[in-house]
């Protein structure tokens, strides 16, 4: 019997579509937030679906971002003295997490393990890089790929 091949974090959430709905829900949460609306208000129509394609990308899907939205280095600067807080972080998480269980995210607890380790490492980032002035940083770096980490898999049990 041929072993499957273990799916990418992408995969198992179900590709493009699912990361689209996730962002096009959450922001609408983000915009009505009191905390974060007045942060995203003058967001661009196009930015929730750049930071699907991130996610996505990041997540084992196609290089649609860094091939034709822009770079990881591009995404860490616009965060750039933005001045984001622990408050402001913990606010997006909570939302995208809660947007994530509304349209029904694989809920398994190998694939929300990655998921919300790699929401917790890439916003404590955000919230670095938004509290300075300039970045040094190779603009070459490469995207992060974050995959299953510990488990290993998801659980087919």
């Amino acid at each position: 019997m041929k072993e499957q091949p273990i799916p990418t974090l992408f995969e198992w959430a179900g590709g493009m579509p699912v990361f689209e709905k996730l962002t096009d829900h959450f922001y609408e949460k983000v915009l009505s937030d009191p905390l974060l609306e007045p942060v995203f208000k003058h967001m661009s129509k196009e930015h929730q679906l750049h930071v699907a394609h991130f996610i996505a990308e990041v997540f084992g899907g196609p290089e649609m971002y860094s091939s034709e939205e822009g770079s990881h280095f591009k995404m860490i600067q616009k965060h750039l003295a933005k001045h984001l807080t622990e408050q402001h972080r913990q606010r997006w998480v909570a939302l995208l997490l809660e947007t994530a269980d509304e349209i029904n995210l694989p809920d398994d607890p190998e694939f929300r393990s990655a998921f919300v380790a790699y929401i917790e490492w890439g916003t404590r980032i955000a919230v670095l890089n938004s509290n300075i002035e300039n970045l040094e940083m190779n603009p070459d770096e490469p995207m992060p790929k974050w995959g299953w980490g510990v488990p290993g898999g998801p659980y087919l049990g």
